[in-house]
């Protein structure tokens, strides 16, 4: 049986952007993308619908966590054995999903993330702002360093999970903003599933989808407390479900 592969984008107010990210994705993939839009103000779901891709739209905005939620299980409703979550902001060159589907193939890695971190000075030059790329440089090694990983960009918007992870992970109890992405990869490293990354060049614009300084903030001091609530299940200190796999949590 020949392995499907979807590409899920949560996309929000993309109206500019998403036709180009689209047409970066490699022709072969193009036929599998849901688009899921967060109650967009602009005219993102014309456009998607426009790009013959399966749409949903949510009546109201749930946030970015939530919108992942849906692609997830849209896709998963799909059977795709593997799923790529990419950004519609053409943010990420995604010339090379094929490369990272292949890694999961090959049963290398279990999830794999586009490092857009090959060094500053190409950071910088892509147009990341500093600000952002020291906090992502501290706060990378800082997770490295105590989840015992080797990423080069903990907070990639580029990322292919097998449909293994997406099956066993309790994705649906996670946060409904930012915040999600970085329980995905704590929920994963917890259940012992193998990450790796692929370099992927900067392309940062004005209408690449961020975060501003205050919601960059709360988003680190949630990351530093689902950290500690990590270690304290690890430890059997106190359990919490976000950490227990599907299957167990419905015994």
């Amino acid at each position: 049986m020949k392995n499907t592969v979807c590409i899920v984008m949560p996309a929000f107010n993309s109206e500019e952007t998403i036709s180009k990210t689209f047409f970066d994705i490699p022709e072969s993939y193009r036929s599998n993308v849901i688009v899921v839009d967060d109650a967009s103000s602009d005219k993102t779901v014309k456009v998607a619908t426009a790009l013959d891709c399966t749409v949903i739209k949510h009546e109201t905005n749930r946030g970015y966590g939530a919108n992942q939620k849906t692609c997830y299980r849209e896709a998963l409703a799909k059977d795709a054995n593997f799923i790529v979550m990419l950004h519609p902001d053409y943010q990420y060159d995604s010339r090379v999903i094929g490369a990272m589907v292949q890694i999961l193939e090959l049963g290398i890695c279990d999830i794999v993330l586009g490092n857009r971190i090959r060094n500053r000075k190409e950071s910088l030059k892509g147009g990341m702002p500093l600000w952002k790329y020291l906090v992502n440089r501290f706060s990378t090694f800082m997770e490295n360093l105590l989840l015992g990983q080797t990423l080069g960009d903990f907070h990639s918007g580029l990322r292919a999970y097998t449909r293994e992870v997406l099956s066993t992970v309790p994705f649906e109890l996670n946060s409904d903003s930012f915040l999600f992405d970085q329980q995905m990869l704590l929920q994963a490293i917890s259940m012992n599933y193998r990450l790796g990354d692929i370099p992927v060049p900067v392309r940062y614009f004005q209408d690449s989808s961020s975060i501003g300084l205050k919601e960059s903030i709360k988003y680190g001091l949630g990351t530093s407390l689902n950290i500690i609530y990590f270690f304290l299940h690890k430890w059997k200190i106190k359990r919490n479900s976000i950490f227990v796999k599907k299957i167990q949590s419905q015994l």
